[in-house]
C-alpha cells in the first residue's frame, strides 16, 4: 500500500469504540463549531468532548483525532483543540500516549437518582444526582461524595493533582532504591524513618518558623490519623471534649467526635476564634486552623492570638491543624502557633495539599519533653500518642518516607510548591472573576491563601445551600454547602475548591451556580417554595 495513502486513511479512522476503528472528527461526534458562543470555542469543545466521554460515545480506550486533524475539520486553530484536550487530561479523562495519540482513559460511573428541589429544578435538563446532600451528613458522606461523578468538581481540599511531580518522584525513588541496604526493608521505626523526621524538622524550620528536634516528629498517615491518635490519647488522659471552630471543618469534627464525648462549637468572626466563647465552653483543649481558618479563610488576629496564647498558658491545650499553610498568594504566612508556645501546642501537617492526598503521609508534633534537673521527662500525651500509633499500624510504610525525605532535602518540593502557587493563583483569579460575573450578590471570603473560597449568599436566597448543592450536582457540578461546616447560626453559602480544575471548568461551574441562584431567587419572589420546605 502507498505509505501516504495509508497515513491519510489512519487519520480518518483514529477514533472509535475501544478495540475498533471508527470515523473521526465532526462526522463522529456531529460537532459544529458554529454552535460555540463568541470567544468560547475551547470551552465549547471541551464540554462536548466531556459529554461524549460521560455518555459513552467515547469509551475508555478510544483514540481521539490528532489535534491538527480535528482542528482542520472544525475550521478552528490547532490551539483550541490542544487546549480542550489538555483540560480533559488534567481532569484525568484523557492521556497522551506519544505516538499512540490521545486516548480516553476514564469513564465516570452512572449516577444514582435522587429528587432535585423544585425551586431550582427548572434550571435546565438535569442529570440525576446522588441523594447525599442533607442537613445532617453522616461520617460516610465524604466517601460517597468522592465516589459520585461530576463534570466539574469544585469540592475543596484538593491541590492540582495533574501537577504531581512524577519525574522528580521517580528520580528520588530510584536514588533511594540504589542506596538501600537489605536491612532497610525490614520493619521501620514506629515514629517514622529518621531521614523523614529530620527532613520534616528542616522543612518546618524553613517554611513555618518551627524549631523542632527530629525526635519530636511523629510520621503519621495524614492529618486524619493525627486527630485519631490525639483523640485516643486524650481519652486515656481523661480529656473527654475538644472545642472546635464554628464554622469549621466537618471532616475534622467527625474524626474527633468518633473518639471523644463532645466537640463544643466556638464561633469564629473576622479575627478568628472568639477566645471568650472558648473559655465559656470549659473545654480543656481546642482544634484550630489559625493560619487560614477553614472554611472562612480568616487569619487569627494579633490580639486574639495573644489572648489564645494566654488561655493556653493557663493550662489549655491547642491542636493546630496547619492544613494549607504553604499556599500563600497575596500576603506572607503568619507564624505557626507551635513556634510561639511549643509546650501547649500539638501541631499537625501533611503532604495532602503539597503533593497528593493519595500519599497518606503527614507529621504530628506533641509538646516536647520537660526538663527536670538533668532529666528530660516525656509528657504523658506523647507516650499515649506513640502507644496509639504503635497499636494502629506499627508505623507508616518506609519506602515512601525515604522518597519524600529526599524530595524535601533536595529542594524539589520547594520547586514544586512554587509551580503550584502560580497555577493555583491563576485558578483562584478565574474563580473570583467568574463569581463577580455570575454570582454578583455573593460575598467572597478567604481569597489570600489556601485552595478554596467560601461564598456567603443572601439570606433571601429562596432555597437552602444544601438544596443548591443538590441541584448543582444534578447539573454535573460538585460543591459543598457551607451549612455542613456550621452548627451555630451562619448565612447560607458554598465552599468551593479551585485548585484541582482548569480555569475553563471553573468558569463553567460558577456559571451553572449563578443560573441556579437566579432561578431560586425568582422562585422565591413568585411565591414558590423548595420541595423540602
Amino acid at each position: 500500500m502507498n505509505r501516504s495513502k495509508a497515513a491519510a486513511n489512519d487519520r480518518s479512522k483514529e477514533a472509535g469504540p475501544a478495540g475498533e476503528v471508527g470515523e473521526t472528527g465532526v462526522d463522529f461526534l456531529q460537532l459544529d463549531a458554529a454552535e460555540a458562543p463568541p470567544g468560547g470555542l475551547t470551552d465549547w469543545l471541551a464540554r462536548r468532548l466531556r459529554e461524549a466521554v460521560a455518555d459513552g460515545l467515547l469509551p475508555a480506550g478510544t483514540r481521539l483525532p490528532a489535534s491538527r486533524v480535528l482542528a482542520a475539520e472544525l475550521g478552528v486553530s490547532r490551539g483550541v483543540v490542544t487546549d480542550a484536550y489538555r483540560r480533559l487530561a488534567e481532569a484525568g479523562q484523557l492521556a497522551g500516549r506519544g505516538r499512540g495519540g490521545t486516548v480516553v482513559v476514564a469513564l465516570p460511573p452512572a449516577a444514582v437518582p435522587t429528587e432535585v428541589p423544585s425551586s431550582v429544578s427548572a434550571a435546565a435538563p438535569a442529570r440525576p444526582a446522588p441523594a447525599l446532600f442533607r442537613d445532617d451528613p453522616d461520617p460516610e458522606v465524604f466517601d460517597h461524595l468522592r465516589a459520585t461523578p461530576a463534570r466539574i468538581d469544585l469540592t475543596p481540599g484538593v491541590p492540582d493533582l495533574a501537577a504531581f511531580p512524577r519525574a522528580a518522584w521517580l528520580r528520588a525513588e530510584r536514588a533511594v532504591l540504589d542506596g538501600l541496604a537489605a536491612a532497610d526493608l525490614g520493619y521501620g521505626d514506629v515514629r517514622g524513618t529518621p531521614a523523614l523526621r529530620q527532613a520534616v524538622a528542616h522543612w518546618l524550620a524553613r517554611n513555618r518558623g518551627i524549631r523542632a528536634d527530629p525526635e519530636e516528629v511523629l510520621v503519621v498517615a495524614g492529618t486524619a490519623q493525627s486527630l485519631a491518635l490525639l483523640g485516643r490519647a486524650f481519652g486515656r488522659m481523661g480529656i473527654t471534649e475538644v472545642a472546635v471552630e464554628d464554622p469549621g471543618s466537618l471532616g475534622a469534627r467527625q474524626h474527633l467526635a468518633h473518639w471523644l464525648a463532645a466537640t463544643p462549637p466556638v464561633p469564629v468572626d473576622a479575627e478568628g476564634i472568639r477566645v471568650d466563647a472558648l473559655r465559656a465552653t470549659g473545654a480543656p483543649a481546642v482544634l484550630l486552623t489559625p493560619a487560614h481558618q477553614y472554611p472562612t479563610g480568616v487569619v487569627l488576629g494579633g490580639e486574639r492570638r495573644r489572648e489564645l496564647l494566654r488561655w493556653a498558658g493557663e493550662g489549655g491545650l491547642v491542636v493546630e491543624d496547619d492544613y494549607d499553610a504553604e499556599h500563600r498568594y497575596d500576603r506572607p504566612p503568619v507564624p505557626a502557633l507551635r513556634a510561639e508556645l511549643p509546650d501547649r501546642v500539638c501541631y499537625a501537617g501533611s503532604t495532602s495539599k503539597l503533593l497528593a492526598p493519595a500519599l497518606r503521609t503527614g507529621w504530628l508534633l506533641v509538646p516536647p519533653p520537660l526538663r527536670t534537673g538533668w532529666l528530660l521527662v516525656p509528657p504523658p500525651l506523647r507516650a499515649a500518642v506513640l502507644d496509639a500509633k504503635r497499636f494502629a499500624d506499627l508505623g507508616n510504610p518506609v519506602l515512601p518516607q525515604l522518597v519524600l525525605a529526599r524530595l524535601m532535602e533536595s529542594g524539589e518540593l520547594e520547586r514544586h510548591l512554587r509551580l503550584l502557587r502560580r497555577r493555583h493563583r491563576r485558578r483562584r483569579d478565574a474563580m473570583i472573576a467568574a463569581v463577580r460575573t455570575h454570582l454578583p450578590a455573593a460575598t467572597v471570603h478567604g481569597a489570600a491563601a489556601g485552595l478554596h473560597l467560601m461564598l456567603t449568599l443572601p439570606e433571601q436566597l429562596g432555597c437552602s445551600d444544601v438544596e443548591l448543592a443538590t441541584a448543582a450536582l444534578a447539573r454535573g457540578v460538585k460543591v459543598q454547602p457551607l451549612s455542613w461546616h456550621a452548627r451555630l447560626p451562619f448565612p447560607p453559602g458554598l465552599v468551593l475548591g479551585y485548585a484541582a480544575g482548569p480555569p475553563g471548568d471553573i468558569a463553567e461551574g460558577i456559571a451553572v451556580l449563578g443560573e441556579l441562584v437566579r432561578r431560586a431567587s425568582a422562585g422565591r419572589n413568585s411565591g414558590a417554595r423548595p420541595a423540602s420546605a
